[in-house]
């Protein structure tokens, strides 16, 4: 079996594997890109595998004119920049110590002590220059199944980095069978391991929530979280109920995944601060949130936050009440983001000034609104 396409041709690529093999060292093509390729997905990062030591692949991107960075010297990584691409090139390695978030490594000679030391079976396919697929522990069956299998022991494959737990939620999300369930040997280990996630970085944990949450369908995955008490863990307060509902409405109207709408519909205690949200996310967590509690009809909601914004709170009122779709709701959306409000403030004044005229402008606002925007300029004075 083979993997092809335009990412394993590109010239760029090629020539960071032309100056590892023309040296005598073996590069393999693996993890993500591989998988992708595989499942006709699109493939984003290019991971290479090598026997070369760093130090060596930095002499040998010198050498051949492309610019090598050490980004992660100590764990044998360098990212060797050709044609404008990164391409992450790292020495066969093995844990000789974990501490449930990092590791001591120490390199290794052979693919199979590499692919040994990853995650998932899914994740230890391997692709020569050709691509040519290499399987040293039996990955391409599980890819082929839509299976998220922990490689060998479940249990001390999440001891060495607590974070598996969230990426095997992630990964069953996006690439496993939603027909098929989750591994039981995976989910067993997580609910066995859950403690450890309380000391992940939050960074981390919030970062892999987004990933999971803009999934096409998370719901299932997210349902599993909440069975091994990994969800209460990361979001404690949460309810995941309304979820499905929301995936489905999505669906309904053509909204893309949205992994801020769906972490509103979670809900649960301080989760900007718990998922290190930026401070425009937490705002418009905050808004969707406050929004989909209140009762403002869709035309306002278009008027005040505009069409795709003015939809993602009407989807998660619904699904949070467990309402159908209005689509009289849509026209309504687009009816408001059109409204311009036709009086100013200068249309006030002097007749009235400071916080006098911020409440007659709001009282004609209102009045304007409640018309269904119809009432004109002259109307309201």
């Amino acid at each position: 079996m083979k993997v092809s396409g335009a990412w394993i041709e590109d010239k760029a690529t090629q020539a960071v594997c032309a100056m590892l093999t023309e040296a005598g060292y073996q590069a393999l093509f693996v993890g993500g890109c591989v998988r992708n390729a595989l499942l006709e997905m699109p493939v984003g990062d290019i991971d290479i595998a090598t026997d070369a030591r760093p130090e060596v692949v930095m002499e040998l991107a010198h050498a051949a004119g492309l610019k090598p960075v050490p980004t992660g010297l100590e764990h044998g990584t360098i990212t060797v920049v050709s044609g404008h691409i990164g391409h992450e090139v790292t020495t066969f390695r093995e844990d000789v110590q974990t501490f449930g978030r990092h590791a001591v490594v120490a390199f290794a000679s052979d693919l199979r002590t590499d692919a040994r030391r990853r995650d998932f079976t899914m994740n230890a396919l391997y692709a020569q220059t050709d691509g040519a697929v290499v399987d040293p522990l039996g990955g391409l069956e599980d890819l082929r199944a839509r299976r998220v299998r922990f490689i060998e022991d479940a249990d001390q494959r999440i001891r060495e980095d607590y974070l598996r737990i969230l990426r095997f939620f992630r990964f069953h999300a996006w690439y496993g069978d939603p027909e098929g369930g989750l591994d039981a040997e995976g989910l067993a280990a997580c609910a066995g391991n859950v403690e450890g996630i309380v000391g992940l970085s939050r960074e981390r944990v919030g970062a892999e929530m987004r990933k999971l949450l803009a999934a096409p369908d998370p719901a299932p995955s997210v349902a599993a979280m909440r069975a091994t008490g990994v969800l209460v863990a990361v979001l404690p307060g949460s309810d995941a109920r309304a979820l499905p509902l929301l995936v489905h409405l999505e669906s309904e109207t053509n909204t893309a995944p949205d992994a801020i709408l769906r972490l509103a519909a979670l809900g649960g205690e301080a989760v900007a601060e718990r998922l290190r949200l930026s401070r425009a996310e937490a705002r418009r967590l905050d808004t969707l949130r406050g929004a989909a509690a209140e009762t403002m009809r869709a035309a306002e909601l278009g008027y005040r936050h505009g069409i795709a914004e003015g939809r993602a709170i009407l989807l998660l009122r619904a699904a949070l009440l467990e309402n159908p779709w209005q689509v009289r709701d849509a026209e309504d959306l687009a009816k408001g983001a059109k409204a311009g409000f036709p009086v100013t403030a200068a249309d006030l004044m002097p007749q009235y000034t400071g916080p006098a005229l911020g409440e007659r402008l709001h009282a004609l606002e209102r009045r304007w609104i409640e018309s269904g925007f119809t009432l004109t300029r002259d109307d309201l004075l």
